[in-house]
């Protein structure tokens, strides 16, 4: 498959890109800096910027999927979902965070006590992008939110999948490694079964 990804010499970005890679896939990896993007297999490194609409959008043009895998802070989600659609990628998979799932009907883990504040306003924004996402009335989306904890791990292919609801396994542990990670986004970009809506991926 012919694959945008945008992010992609990040701490996310890179894991998906060496799964991208690995299934053999051809990736247009969009970067600010492609002499950070890692030389592989099939990998085509462009400098993009992710505030010039227009530009990203000619970008992704004539790709099958582009995956968004960029901090929400440190981007403009009307920019994004813009040069989305106005590329005419017929799907778009989004790095989501876990701040947004609920821990209990009605309460999302950001608006728990002990959520780390360091970490609160990345979190809050992506539940905003998330909502904008639930908004668009023809983009194929999917958003796949991590549990609470994702670090640098091993490749096992052993996880749980969960829709708005945060993954714990019985010792009160929510993670997923990196790696992991990646291959439950790059699963869903191969064979998708979570069109318009949002999952996550655990432990």
């Amino acid at each position: 498959m012919k694959v945008a990804l945008i992010g992609a010499s990040g701490f996310i970005g890179s894991r998906l890109l060496a799964e991208l890679s690995s299934r053999g896939h051809a990736v247009t990896a969009i970067v600010r800096n492609p002499g950070k993007v890692a030389a592989l297999p099939g990998v085509t490194a462009v400098a993009g910027d992710i505030f010039d609409k227009d530009r990203l959008a000619s970008l992704l043009a004539g790709h099958q999927a582009a995956i968004s895998a960029v901090h929400f802070m440190a981007s403009d989600a009307q920019a994004l979902l813009g040069a989305v659609k106005q590329s005419g990628v017929p799907r778009y998979l989004v790095v989501g965070g876990a701040g947004s799932l609920e821990v209990a009907p009605g309460v999302k883990l950001f608006d728990t006590p002990d959520f780390p504040k360091a970490y609160y306003d990345e979190a809050k924004k992506g539940g905003v992008f998330l909502d904008l996402l639930q908004q668009e009335e023809t983009l194929d989306w999917t958003f796949l939110s991590p549990s609470a904890v994702i670090h640098p791990g091993e490749r096992t292919g052993t996880f749980r999948l969960g829709t708005d609801r945060l993954l714990v396994d019985d010792k009160g542990n929510s993670a997923i490694s990196a790696e992991d990670y990646a291959i439950a986004l790059v699963d869903e970009l191969e064979k998708p079964a979570h069109r318009r809506r949002r999952f996550t991926v655990g432990y």
